[in-house]
């Protein structure tokens, strides 16, 4: 556990909601379905039988040269004042680029090119810092990644997450999830660590993990994730288990990681942890990274329908898994387009896509697509013995649209009032 760390905050001052970029299809005005008060929102949808469905994947393939895709990273820049690092954090591809072997290479430099100004004055080293947010986020699932660290006095790789409501809440309220941290000081040793209100810093709740035999980490690639579940999150290194947390190891406080969280991927040099470099350390130092993973339960090639007015089901329309397409009532006919499992994150999915809000939106009306899964609110689910279908992320209801059960009817979110348009079965 780190002895003398203080905030690992990104650089930006906000991290901005993941937001869907289709526009949402015109839809005539809808009557409310009853003014009854929402049902009880009691029981979470139990996940279908499990299997390892991928919900993000870099494999960094690409010529050498090229950046992080920018559809999965974005860069973030500057110093960071709060742990007392020695680097700045450049944009572009210079400290962080694809090599043309399947990696990602971060590289932290003793120079300073750009007249970068830090904290304590002129930058000495320039490095790399990526995360997901606004473009990934996950609330559980198995989080690895496979990397070959750097070597020596300084050096800081990690990989980890950040509550994606950091904007909102600041930290450590918004949660910190450490996959992997290595100090340069400790080669054979990584550390997993939970941060959070009361437990954040040098008060943070993990353990370390250390080679057999004097191996340093920095000598071969290895595989680092946590197996994260609802009040559980186990990590592991080369698939050997070595810590287990739950909110009972947190003595009373806040458990804060029922959430979505985004990954971030940085190379740090310098700071109160792992102290500066000194001589011995040898420049330019890199973090190479073989792939970012994130799986979670689901059972991509089973399910069965939902059901709901006039006993239509739930449909992708022209059976289409292009994001954006649609979700609608149709008559059931068993296609898989009408397959829907229900997976332990609290997605309901069908055609490798999750059943998702248009643009995170909370208004009546707010039509229902398919989208890749990308663990936001717009994509988290409860059911109730009521048989309301229940979207977390603006507490409405499932609904067909002018309470119809005419073929092509669209599914959409609205305030729960008891109608038989918004009464769902789940059949497993």
């Amino acid at each position: 556990m780190p002895s003398a760390r203080s905030s690992r905050r990104p650089l930006f001052t906000a991290v901005t909601a993941l937001a869907v970029a289709a526009a949402a299809l015109g839809l005539g005005a809808t009557a409310p379905t009853g003014a009854a008060p929402p049902a009880e929102r009691a029981a979470v949808l139990q996940p279908a039988a499990e299997a390892a469905a991928v919900t993000f994947s870099d494999d960094f393939d690409g010529a050498a040269g090229l950046p992080a895709d920018g559809a999965r990273w974005q860069i973030e820049t500057g110093d960071n004042v709060s742990n007392h690092e020695r680097q700045y954090y450049t944009a572009g591809n210079r400290n962080a680029a694809l090599d043309g072997q399947g990696h990602l290479v971060i590289t932290a430099r003793k120079e300073n090119p750009g007249n970068y100004q830090c904290w304590y004055g002129r930058c000495e080293y320039t490095s790399a810092r990526l995360n997901t947010a606004g473009k990934f986020t996950t609330r559980y699932g198995h989080v690895e990644a496979r990397m070959k660290v750097p070597r020596g006095q300084g050096m800081w790789p990690a990989f980890w997450m950040l509550g994606n409501d950091l904007g909102q809440v600041g930290w450590p309220d918004s949660g910190e999830i450490d996959v992997m941290e290595n100090v340069g000081f400790e080669p054979s040793t990584v550390h997993g660590t939970l941060h959070g209100p009361g437990y954040s810093g040098s008060g943070g709740i993990g353990a370390g993990y250390t080679l057999p035999g004097g191996q340093a980490f920095a000598d071969a690639f290895h595989t680092f994730a946590v197996d994260w579940s609802p009040g559980k999150i186990t990590w592991s290194v080369d698939g050997t288990v070595y810590q287990t947390r739950t909110p009972a190891d947190l003595g009373g406080r806040t458990w804060v990681f029922d959430k979505p969280f985004f990954l971030i991927l940085n190379l740090a040099v310098g700071g109160y942890w792992p102290g500066d470099p000194d001589g011995s350390t040898a420049f330019p130092q890199q973090l190479v990274v073989d792939h970012v993973r994130v799986t979670t339960a689901d059972s991509p090639t089973t399910g069965g329908p939902i059901t709901g007015i006039a006993g239509k089901c739930v449909d992708v329309a022209a059976a289409n898994s292009a994001n954006g397409t649609p979700v609608q009532l149709y008559d059931c006919n068993g296609t898989g387009a009408q397959k829907w499992t229900v997976g332990a994150d609290g997605t309901i999915r069908a055609l490798g896509k999750c059943l998702d809000v248009t643009s995170a939106g909370t208004a009546d009306g707010t039509p229902i697509q398919l989208w890749d899964c990308n663990g936001s609110g717009a994509q988290q689910w409860t059911a109730n013995a009521a048989r309301d279908i229940v979207n977390l992320g603006s507490g409405t209801c499932l609904d067909a649209t002018g309470n119809s059960s005419a073929n092509g009817t669209r599914l959409q979110i609205w305030t729960c009032g008891g109608g038989a348009n918004q009464k769902w079965t789940v059949t497993r």
